[in-house]
């Protein structure tokens, strides 16, 4: 499984990267932004979900996700947000985000959120 995740924080991807890799995802693309993530991103093929924060600079995380749904991809996305966001939820949902996580969390919400949206939870 590859997935592309996103967050202009060094620190989170290292942790959510971490976590993924013990739930057995083998493969994790790290972008800083979403300007780095579509060039990352190319033309999709080969990733199996995306995990995207929403505020990075250049390009936001809502911005990525309405980019992947404007050029035809069906993907899983996961929206990273905080508790003083939620309003910005209903965005992410209607922009075409599956799921979101609300920070902070752990490696089991984490792992709730990626059986909700992935094809084949079992192997997580």
């Amino acid at each position: 499984m590859k997935v592309l995740l996103v967050d202009d924080s060094g620190v989170m991807r290292k942790i959510i990267a971490r976590s993924l890799h013990s739930l057995w995802i083998n493969e994790v693309i790290e972008a800083g932004d979403g300007a780095e993530a579509l060039q990352l991103f190319g033309d999709g093929d080969g990733f199996d979900l995306v995990i995207t924060d929403w505020n990075m600079p250049n390009m936001n995380g809502l911005e990525l996700v309405h980019a992947i749904r404007a050029a035809g991809h069906k993907l899983p996305i996961i929206m990273i947000t905080t508790e003083t966001e939620k309003t910005q939820v209903i965005k992410a949902i209607q922009a075409g985000v599956n799921d979101y996580l609300t920070k902070p969390f752990d490696q089991d919400m984490l792992q709730l959120k990626l059986t909700r949206v992935l094809p084949n939870p079992q192997s997580i």
